[in-house]
């Protein structure tokens, strides 16, 4: 019933904006079609030789990198100076997003892993998904994107430093040890790799005469492998993986982009200035605020920061609005209270939005 109802409301919402909106407005339809042109403009230029090749990488991972293999680093046996860092990047090697972090963090902290190492993989997860950090550098620039990797990773690691030093406690259970916890095979890193060049040399400027041949290379290796060297169940299970991926992200991809070409036309420039221009503490600590409640679906935190950023929002904001957007939301917020409890979760809060702001102030100093 609730479902329908939902359904119901949202094509009320719907036929209530067409029906309202002043289409025969200048301001309105310049708004439209600078949407429609950033939409254009993404769909040229980030979609074939970045976002495509990204989504068959995060497929692959997700398909041929046991998730036991990584997560059993967390368990209550595992050193600090293992789960620490094993933590902060398993985001990335696992391929999480915004959707899957929540549940996999619930898992982890349940079985065993410490409130510590735990919340490192919820904060940091997210932020170093392979298509947005190479999505925020084809849109942004690779300088930012590097620093959102390090500044990630750090604040990740602080974060659970200080968490564990305050709460000092695990879940309860471990992890059990399976025959599907083996590491990944050097065809599999092979494979991977070959994808991950691929998605590099898209992204480089050069000669047409060198680059179209060393990507049907590199291509042809990637397809070689799949089809003649691999199971034939996990070459299915790796393009199941890889329009999974495409399916849940591109739509909302779309309409954030969109929504984000609305934003640099309709968004007075003055007040974006003001609320988040240059580098000022203030301006970093509302943009890791705003980030905090805001909900951006994968890889939407990038066009928005890119049209804000070209009505004036400085650097540092931008990195503090990537790091605190992507780990929290007001929905994720919500699971994270009910998960943590209300003490535990508002500390974890009250500290993304803290290293947010420092590294974001950080970042600002040296612009």
């Amino acid at each position: 019933m609730r479902a329908e109802l939902r359904k119901l409301l949202i094509i009320t919402a719907i036929f209530l904006f067409f029906y309202f909106v002043p289409l025969d407005a200048d301001h309105v339809r310049d708004a439209i079609m600078s949407g429609l042109e950033l939409l254009s403009e993404y769909a040229r230029e980030h979609v074939l030789l970045c976002l495509v090749p990204a989504f068959f990488i995060a497929g692959g991972i997700a398909a041929l990198l046991r998730r036991d293999f990584i997560i059993r680093f967390l368990g209550s046996s595992a050193r600090r100076y293992i789960a620490f860092p094993v933590a902060s990047v398993a985001g990335g090697v696992l391929a999480v997003c915004s959707c899957t972090i929540l549940p996999l963090f619930g898992g982890i902290y349940k079985r065993g892993a410490g409130i510590g190492p735990a919340v490192t993989f919820l904060f940091a997860g997210p932020a170093i998904n392979v298509a947005a950090l190479f999505l925020t550098g084809r849109v942004i620039g690779w300088e930012l994107a590097a620093v959102r990797v390090v500044a990630s990773i750090s604040a990740a690691i602080l974060i659970g430093m200080i968490m564990q030093r305050l709460f000092k406690e695990r879940g309860q259970g471990d992890f059990v040890a399976t025959d599907e916890s083996t590491p990944p095979t050097p065809l599999t890193v092979v494979f991977l790799l070959l994808m991950l060049a691929f998605l590099i040399v898209g992204g480089l400027d050069m000669q047409g005469a060198l680059k179209t041949p060393l990507l049907g290379v590199l291509g042809g290796l990637v397809v070689f492998i799949a089809l003649f060297s691999f199971e034939r169940g996990h070459t299915n299970s790796w393009l199941s993986e890889t329009w999974d991926f495409s399916k849940k992200i591109l739509p909302y991809l779309f309409v954030g982009v969109f929504a984000a070409g609305i934003i640099s036309s309709a968004l007075p420039e003055e007040a974006v200035r003001t609320l988040l221009g240059g580098n000022k503490i203030t301006s970093v600590l509302f943009a890791s605020v705003f980030g905090m409640f805001m909900y951006f679906a994968t890889l939407t935190e990038v066009p928005v920061v890119s049209s804000l950023m070209s009505l004036g929002m400085g650097e540092g904001p931008a990195l503090a609005l990537l790091m605190a957007g992507n780990s929290l939301s007001l929905p994720s917020m919500i699971v994270i209270s009910r998960l943590l409890g209300r003490k535990k979760a508002f500390v974890y809060f009250a500290l993304v939005v803290l290293m947010s702001t420092i590294a974001g102030f950080s970042y600002g100093l040296t612009k």
